[in-house]
């Protein structure tokens, strides 16, 4: 089995990329099931309804989310779908599931989606536990294991890669927008990367228009950000998964 998880799609650019590059890209290497963290789709902060139904058009089985899920108010008009998951960290009063099963050429796959706690300023349990509790329930029903750990801080991600070590399948990193070059697979068999990157503009700031970027860090004056325009850029991570084992046997990186 293949799995693609995508990067942080960020803006009209990056979901212009994503319907041009993802097709094709399916196709190409044989992929069953793809996961595309959907949380800055709609200029940068959140995602609209018809903005979730166009990903899902491109064969996306899964999308999760983070910091900027409540970004848009329209998501609450959809965020109990089967297909999107929000950080399952978040207080328990919360709407919408922070883990899902799905069927996939006869294997269950969990997937689950994380916020990190470190410098994010958002309001959340301890992903670790929390993390440890879900993968308990429901280890003895699934077949794979996949965890979007949607956070900023290296360490943190890192961490909660060998604190899962043999307990998920994958765990993969979202929120920085920078592709890391530290794919492995660890000592235990779970897949790891600290960040799959970002899908949206290639001249940016980690998606941000390059001048009002520069110049909020040459002033310190509150400019206001805004969604860099003009070519775009898909950043992705490919597991290959062993269908007699269900561990993770290759990972590419992926840049178009």
């Amino acid at each position: 089995m293949k799995i693609l998880a995508v990067g942080d799609i960020v803006g009209k650019v990056g979901l212009q990329k994503l319907k041009d590059t993802l097709p094709k890209l399916i196709e190409e290497n044989n992929i069953d099931f793809v996961v595309v963290n959907g949380e800055n789709a709609a200029d940068g902060m959140g995602i609209t309804e018809k903005m979730y139904k166009d990903i899902l058009s491109l064969k996306v089985n899964v999308v999760t989310m983070g910091n900027h899920t409540w970004g848009k108010k329209e998501i609450f008009n959809f965020i109990n779908d089967e297909q999107i998951i929000r950080p399952a960290n978040y207080p328990n009063n919360n709407p919408g599931k922070g883990y899902n099963i799905y069927q996939c050429k006869g294997k269950k796959i969990a997937v689950i989606n994380l916020i990190g706690r470190t410098t994010m300023s958002i309001l959340s349990e301890n992903p670790f536990i929390i993390s440890k509790q879900i993968i308990e329930k429901l280890k003895k029903d699934v077949d794979i294991i996949i965890v979007d750990f949607h956070a900023e801080a290296t360490a943190e991600k890192i961490a909660l890669g060998y604190y899962l070590d043999g307990e998920a399948t994958i765990v993969f990193g979202t929120h920085t927008h920078v592709q890391t070059a530290d794919e492995t697979i660890l000592e235990k068999g779970t897949a790891y990367i600290t960040d799959i990157g970002m899908t949206g503009p290639k001249k940016s700031v980690i998606g941000m228009d390059v001048d009002v970027s520069i110049k909020r860090f040459e002033t310190s004056l509150p400019e206001k950000y805004k969604v860099a325009e003009g070519k775009g850029k898909l950043d992705s991570c490919l597991f290959e998964i062993d269908d007699n084992t269900n561990k993770v046997k290759k990972i590419i990186r992926i840049n178009k």
